[in-house]
């Protein structure tokens, strides 16, 4: 990819939402990511968890080119390989060094999944600025947030939470300062993918952005 392993803010280019894809049918990969470009989101992070992940991943970039492909659930350094000529970064649910370092190896940018300040110290040794907190609300959302970030504001950390979001909940993420973007399945949902509901879905991304929008607009 030639994309340093810091830069997955410059890749997010102010896309605040992200839509987390659990996807079971790599027939339905290209009309999702269709609509949710259609509805105004143009980033996802689709899910290792199921067969047809990988091959997904590769249809959706090379079909659907505009949209920025995050890979999630990616837990083994043989992932970060199987990912590493179709994403645009990759998130973990944890803090895996040996899935860092793989990434970092093949230029690919990760984010992390962090759910403490030990966590966030792995991470930061091994290079990484932009951090996946999960799961966000059941950790406490943003008071969890602005505690274990405090001892380390000052090494200018993002982060992308994870986790619990939903409409209801999610514009006060928006509006934080250390929030790069958030990330959530409400958009769409596996059983609507399932069910090939793309006008739901579509309608869901909308609401999303326009929420976006309002929010950054205040």
């Amino acid at each position: 990819m030639g994309n340093h392993k810091n830069n997955i803010k410059e890749i997010l280019k102010g896309n605040k939402i992200i839509a987390v894809l659990v996807i079971d049918d790599v027939e339905n990969a290209v009309p999702v990511a269709k609509h949710l470009i259609k509805g105004g989101i143009n980033a996802i992070e689709l899910a290792l968890r199921t067969e047809a992940s990988v091959d997904a991943v590769k249809e959706i970039k090379e079909q659907v080119p505009e949209m920025i492909v995050g890979v999630g659930t990616v837990l083994t350094p043989s992932q970060v390989d199987a990912v590493a000529p179709f994403a645009d970064f990759i998130v973990t649910p944890g803090c895996n060094p040996s899935v860092i370092k793989a990434a970092n190896e093949r230029g690919i940018p990760i984010g992390p999944g962090i759910a403490t300040p030990s966590d966030i110290e792995v991470a930061v040794e091994l290079g990484c600025r932009v951090l996946k907190l999960f799961p966000a609300e059941p950790m406490g959302g943003i008071p969890y947030l602005n505690a274990i970030d405090a001892p380390y504001a000052h090494l200018g950390i993002t982060y992308i939470p994870l986790g619990g979001l939903n409409f209801e909940n999610s514009s006060t993420y928006l509006t934080h300062p250390k929030i790069l973007a958030i990330g959530g399945s409400w958009i769409a949902p596996r059983q609507l993918i399932q069910q090939q509901n793309w006008e739901q879905i579509e309608k869901n991304a909308l609401e999303a952005t326009t929420m976006s929008i309002k929010e950054e607009t205040k």
